[in-house]
């Protein structure tokens, strides 16, 4: 994490709550990018100062134009740069020469534009390090506050007169859309307390960013639009500060796509993806990852109402419309969430009630349902039955013109303990405004509900946080040293005698059959250059096969240093998986469990969490690969010891836990699943270690 001289109260404060404002490049023309900053702010309301700095002009939509920075009579608090990418550097250095505190920088063109944009933003990052002045982008369309007329924007969008104050705060990689999103909430009532276009993160990022504006008791939760995972360190710490302080955080992350087969030295990147370690960093620190923009917006209200520690699994659904609930069930069902139908016990107090009462996974009042005394005593009903955690009530035609028939009881029953969440199938804004305002999760789209419950349901609760090594290069281990590793943290592996090429072949403290590999930290890929031979079954056969190796790798790896010849005895379990754990750049360290063999890289049948993980987060993770399932005792089959296994992945994990080892990555790849009972044996590691 970088240091600055601010504190974060200093930076919240000048980010968004400056006193005075420079427009570095103003101009008096509205259609301008440079002019738009200004007309907001006037327009808005701003109560602080601003002044318009233009060498050309004396005024600037009637405000006073001042020549330069240092003429100004004042040093700003935030200095919004509009002038072209080769005026930037010179402009930041001069903020910075006068103490301010904050510079937001319009300009793209630099580190995704070539080698020259590279050594610009390396340049800013120069001075931001040297001075202590933050800097918000470059690419950033700036800093919107509704609650106190801050409209620091190029953003067209904000033309857009009146934007309501909310309790949400936005920070965006994506200028555009946080004018995308003031304008989609305004039409749904939904306003925010803040949003920032964060830009390409020279220096501020989206983690520090919204961390800073955690003790502002009027934001109650953050929606965060990414188009990357840089600065994880940063994300992390502020996912568990927003947790400790109740407060949701809701993500859109672009990069859904596979796009990452370049990112590993093992198996262990390649077959998790970027997409799907990012997808295990949000849940595994209790954010809702969301697929469907709308969701972003309507997903606070349900956030807020389930706190993490008590997150619902069991979702009942009512309805006055068959064929909407129906789209409801099935996208939550593709989500992987399944509705429970109404117990016996509530479908009999149903019917003591006089209510509608047809068993089925759904409740269908269908058209009786439309009556207000019908769907309040349902909704009552339904909301202290203890097989639901959370009710869905899903209300069909009469919600656009009479909502007081199926919404106002829905409005009603709002402040109960348990949650309730409603789907509109007509487009019925009236309606959706009344849910919103009396703090209802309300959806417009079955996409939408289903992706926002499955986000919320998907969150897990925090787990330790990581102790690390400082980052550095890596070398590889020999076989041998990496099942020293495995030792150190009690993963257990296969009994191993080391022979020299040449040496004295003494006596194998175990049976035959054997296997030989070569032994090497300059080979970590064995099989590559022909480092293992199989079946070996006799002393004689032994010798030949050490001569075959070292053959082999004279045509393969003339240059590799080798030495020496690892004998294991041949084993076969039940199964075998691999197990991989790896320090992401981004993301920190991940624990993955996958199918072993040639299932690992073709069906990606895997699950992955952040490190490290409890044995009880180690046997989810082992229910949710498929590969394993005919291990529980699937039709009769020999029951694997699954529950070796999970302690095995836990105890890989622990290597998040130990710095001292310095492992970058470490790979058991297959680890044999032996009958239950007879535990689990890794019989090759592949194990990087920083220097």
């Amino acid at each position: 994490m970088t240091l600055h001289n601010e504190s974060t109260a200093a930076l919240a404060q000048a980010l968004l709550h400056p006193a005075s404002i420079a427009l570095y490049g103003a101009s008096d023309d509205v259609s301008k990018m440079g002019g738009r900053p200004v007309q907001f702010l006037k327009r808005s309301g701003f109560a602080g100062r601003i002044y318009p700095i233009n060498p050309k002009r004396s005024e600037i939509q009637g405000l006073q134009a001042w020549p330069s920075l240092q003429s100004l009579p004042e040093v700003p608090d935030h200095v919004f740069v509009l002038t072209p990418t080769d005026t930037v550097i010179p402009a930041v250095r001069e903020s910075a020469a006068l103490g301010v505190k904050m510079v937001t920088i319009l300009a793209s063109g630099f580190s995704e534009s070539g080698a020259e944009g590279v050594q610009r933003e390396e340049e800013l990052r120069k001075i931001a390090r040297e001075t202590g002045i933050r800097i918000l982008g470059p690419s950033s369309l700036g800093v919107v506050n509704p609650r106190t007329g801050l409209v620091l924007t190029a953003n067209a969008a904000f033309a857009e007169p009146d934007i309501p104050p909310g309790k949400v705060f936005v920070a965006s990689h994506s200028g555009s859309m946080i004018g995308a999103l003031v304008s989609r909430g305004k039409a749904r009532g939904v306003g925010f307390a803040g949003l920032v276009s964060v830009g390409s993160e020279v220096d501020l990022n989206v983690g520090e960013i919204c961390a800073a504006t955690l003790d502002d008791p009027a934001i109650e939760g953050y929606l965060l639009f990414l188009e990357s995972m840089r600065h994880g360190t940063e994300l992390r710490a502020f996912a568990r500060a927003a947790h400790r302080a109740g407060k949701p955080v809701i993500a859109y992350k672009l990069g859904r796509s596979a796009a990452a087969a370049e990112m590993a030295t093992t198996h262990t990147g390649a077959i998790a993806g970027e997409d799907d370690i990012a997808d295990a960093f949000f849940k595994d620190l209790g954010i809702a990852r969301v697929g469907v923009l709308d969701a972003l917006l309507e997903t606070f209200p349900l956030a807020k109402r389930i706190p993490l520690e008590s997150a619902p699994k069991r979702v009942g659904v009512v309805t006055t419309t068959g064929g909407g609930a129906a789209m409801a069930v099935d996208q939550l069902g593709i989500r992987g969430v399944v509705v429970e139908p109404p117990s016996a016990e509530t479908l009999k107090r149903l019917e003591q009630a006089g209510l509608p009462c047809t068993p089925g996974r759904v409740l269908d009042m269908t058209l009786a349902g439309t009556k207000y005394e019908t769907m309040k005593g349902t909704l009552e009903i339904l909301l202290a039955a203890p097989e639901f955690d959370l009710v869905l009530a899903v209300v069909g035609s009469s919600a656009r013109f009479q909502p007081q028939l199926a919404v106002k009881p829905i409005v009603e029953c709002a402040g109960q303990p348990k949650p309730l969440a409603a789907m509109l199938v007509p487009d019925a804004p009236e309606a959706l405004a009344a849910l919103t305002a009396a703090g209802v999760p309300c959806f417009r789209s079955p996409e939408a509900c289903g992706d926002a419950i499955a986000a919320v349901l998907a969150r897990r609760q925090q787990g330790q946080e990581p102790r690390l090594p400082a980052p550095g290069p890596a070398r590889t281990l020999s076989e041998v040293q990496a099942y020293g590793i495995l030792d150190a943290v009690g993963v257990p592996h296969a009994p191993v005698v080391l022979r020299r090429f040449g040496g004295e072949a003494d006596p194998l403290p175990f049976s035959y059959p054997v296997v030989a590999k070569v032994c090497s930290a300059d080979i970590p890929h064995k099989t590559e250059v022909g480092g293992v031979l199989l079946n070996i079954g006799s002393d004689e056969e032994l010798v030949v096969a050490m001569a075959t190796l070292r053959s082999n790798l004279d045509e393969k790896a003339p240059k590799a240093i080798c030495d020496e010849v690892l004998v294991q005895p041949m084993q076969k379990g039940l199964g075998e998986v691999l197990v991989g754990y790896r320090v992401d750049a981004d993301a920190g360290p991940i624990i993955m469990l996958a199918a072993g063999g040639i299932w690992a890289e073709i069906a990606k049948d895997r699950s992955i969490r952040l490190a490290p993980v409890t044995v009880e987060t180690a046997r989810e993770m082992v229910l949710e690969v498929n590969a394993l399932k005919p291990l529980t005792g699937l039709r009769g089959k020999a029951r694997g010891d699954l529950e070796a296994l999970a302690h095995t992945v836990s105890a890989l994990s622990q290597l998040a836990l130990r710095p001292e080892l310095r492992v970058a990555e470490a790979e058991v790849n297959p680890l044999l699943i032996m009958p239950e009972g007879q535990g689990v044996t890794a019989v090759d590691a592949l194990v990087f270690q920083q220097l």
